[in-house]
């Protein structure tokens, strides 16, 4: 391999870095490229991962080609590993990459590129301090170490997703800590900035998806959970079920079609702009429907075939806020989902990762479904389903289920609020 510095410039580097938290310290790109001109395509803000999309920050990934991932074991002096690399590959992989594979309909995937055996940090586990709101100064220094040792072993040019799976054994090791670290001034390594790592530090086995999630994060997606102040009480409130950036644990963790459009799986003729006061009749096809999905219904399980058809309808509501209508079934990554029918989100491309940037309307506000299995029941009947109707509190948008057809689409008809 090449590498673009010796370990002491590793060092240099992190040791002249300022700060390393969770979410990302570079909240406005000096480069972006245009993406959507669509009227609803609300515009990107210096919100931390902003749900705009009418560019695209390149400082992240973009998921719209086979990304190359690698995955580096780290053990440590206080500990001797009770699982193989292997069996912490298996974990997550092929789950992940199947996750993408079925949200992007097949456009995406990750390539895990695992290696075979443990490469031990310099220090005990116990030094580093990790924890979920670690202090700078000790995931600079674990990252330092991680990347040191590393280095000599791995080509870092050829990879766009870089995983640090910590031995979830030893005893320094906190299984809450796993997120995406982004780092103030880029790594140069082997001839590639390297601006953000996943460091892994689940359990085995780990939490449902978990790496999913934060490979989410890589393509610039928010987390969508409420976290309470004190870090009690629920944080499902924001969109439940709905989307694995709020819960890994959903019952259909699909991401949203807005992420979809965001992320460039959706072509410009699946997303409807609604304008005007007039109704809007419309054909959705489910979010889950594409090549190879199939979606079940009542008169039987019909398969999709290119899923071309229309996936998301947008109503403006304000400078930095938009209603989205899509449909969800229980197919493809949503097969467990509580209830089928149109769900009804609220985007701000203004709230910043944490804060609420898309939040679930409740169709059914004094019910709610599957206690037993969901992450946030209030919101698993959020909504809209066959023959109901109903009006957005606050918007006056009124959407209307008239039916589904032989082909498993759901028509629905769609009313703006009066001027």
């Amino acid at each position: 391999m090449s590498r673009q510095f010796p370990l002491k410039g590793l060092a240099a580097v992190f040791t002249t870095m300022t700060a390393l938290i969770a979410t990302s310290l570079i909240t406005g790109p000096s480069v972006a490229e245009p993406f959507s001109t669509s009227p609803c395509a609300l515009q990107r803000t210096e919100a931390h991962h902003s749900e705009g999309l009418d560019t695209w920050n390149t400082s992240y990934a973009r998921p719209t080609k086979p990304l190359d991932a690698v995955m580096v074991f780290l053990s440590f002096p206080d500990s001797t590993p009770m699982t193989t690399p292997a069996e912490l590959t298996a974990d997550h992989f092929p789950a992940t990459s199947r996750f993408y594979e079925r949200a992007s309909y097949g456009r995406f995937t990750v390539r895990p590129h695992p290696l075979d055996h443990w490469i031990r940090m310099p220090k005990p586990s116990t030094s580093y301090a990790i924890q979920r709101d670690w202090a700078a100064s000790d995931r600079t220094a674990y990252l330092h170490d991680a990347l040191a040792v590393a280095d000599p072993q791995v080509d870092f040019s050829r990879y766009a997703i870089v995983y640090l799976v910590a031995d979830p054994d030893a005893p320094g090791v906190d299984s809450d800590a796993t997120k995406v670290v982004n780092l103030d001034t880029p790594l140069r390594a082997d001839g590639t900035d390297i601006r953000r790592v996943v460091t892994v530090f689940e359990k085995h086995p780990p939490d449902r998806l978990v790496l999913a999630h934060e490979t989410g994060h890589v393509f610039d997606l928010p987390d969508l959970y409420h976290r309470p102040v004190d870090g009690k009480g629920d944080w499902d409130t924001y969109v439940g079920d709905w989307d694995l950036m709020g819960s890994q644990f959903g019952l259909a963790p699909d991401l949203f079609a807005w992420h979809k459009w965001k992320l460039g799986w959706l072509r410009p003729q699946q997303v409807v702009c609604v304008r005007g006061v007039a109704p809007t009749r419309l054909t959705l096809e489910p979010l889950s429907a594409g090549p190879g999905v199939t979606v079940g219904h009542a008169a039987g399980p019909p398969a999709f075939g290119a899923g071309t058809g229309v996936k998301l309808a947008v109503v403006r509501t304000g400078a930095d806020s938009v209603l989205a209508f899509e449909v969800r079934v229980a197919a493809g990554n949503d097969t467990s989902t509580c209830r089928e029918g149109v769900l009804v989100y609220r985007v701000r491309s203004g709230a910043a990762s944490g804060d609420g940037p898309i939040q679930v309307i409740d169709a059914h506000p004094r019910t709610e479904a599957c206690w037993e299995n969901s992450v946030y029941p209030a919101l698993a009947d959020a909504p809209v389903g066959l023959g109901e109707s109903f009006t957005v509190p606050g918007d006056g948008v009124r959407v209307k289920v008239d039916g589904r057809t032989a082909s498993g689409s759901w028509t629905v008809t769609i009313t703006p609020a009066p001027v």
